[in-house]
């Protein structure tokens, strides 16, 4: 792919690229019109979800812990270990969010059967009602950001953002997924 060199671009993505290519031709610059965007809107997305969560008074990571057990169906409790497969972050880091939301009678927890050590999170009232009354103000915050596509390039996009999010999982040998700038 060529970008325009003139600098008069309405993109700065092609401005990056045609700097990098008159400065060092040769470079391969397919990525950045990929990559960069990818990026900024991660940061754009990540930033508003965080002051959507902010004025709905919860964060990312307590949401998202009762969201995976909310989604899980009656009687909406699953074990430590299931959280951190479902949720894609380590057993340490379910276990702070666990903590974190049993302080704030979000969820309980108790020991399962059968298998020692095994933890049994299970969602109160308080935590179906705090998902009930934030899941659909984000999710529809979102929606509204992505309005500028049909549901043709929201499909087309989708699609093409699961191949590639599966082929750099492979690549890089990490399947996980996790919040952006979380490490």
């Amino acid at each position: 792919m060529s970008y325009p060199t003139d600098g008069a671009s309405t993109y700065p993505v092609q401005d990056i690229a045609a700097a990098w290519e008159r400065e060092r031709p040769g470079t391969p610059v397919t990525s950045i019109g990929i990559v960069t965007p990818i990026w900024r809107l991660a940061k754009l997305l990540g930033d508003d979800r965080r002051q959507v969560l902010a004025q709905a008074g919860v964060d990312a990571a307590t949401l998202d812990l009762l969201s995976v057990l909310r989604r899980s169906g009656e009687p909406y409790t699953l074990s430590t270990r299931e959280l951190s497969r479902r949720s894609l972050v380590t057993a340490g880091a379910i276990s702070q969010r666990v903590a974190r939301a049993e302080t704030d009678g979000l969820v309980t927890r108790r020991p399962g059967q059968g298998r020692p050590r095994t933890v049994l999170v299970s969602l109160t009232q308080a935590g179906h009602d705090l998902v009930e009354a934030t899941v659909d103000h984000v999710l529809g915050r979102e929606a509204e950001l992505i309005g500028g596509l049909t549901s043709e390039q929201q499909d087309c996009l989708a699609e093409l953002l699961r191949v590639l999010l599966q082929h750099v999982q492979h690549r890089l040998g990490d399947d996980r997924i996790s919040h952006v700038g979380d490490e």
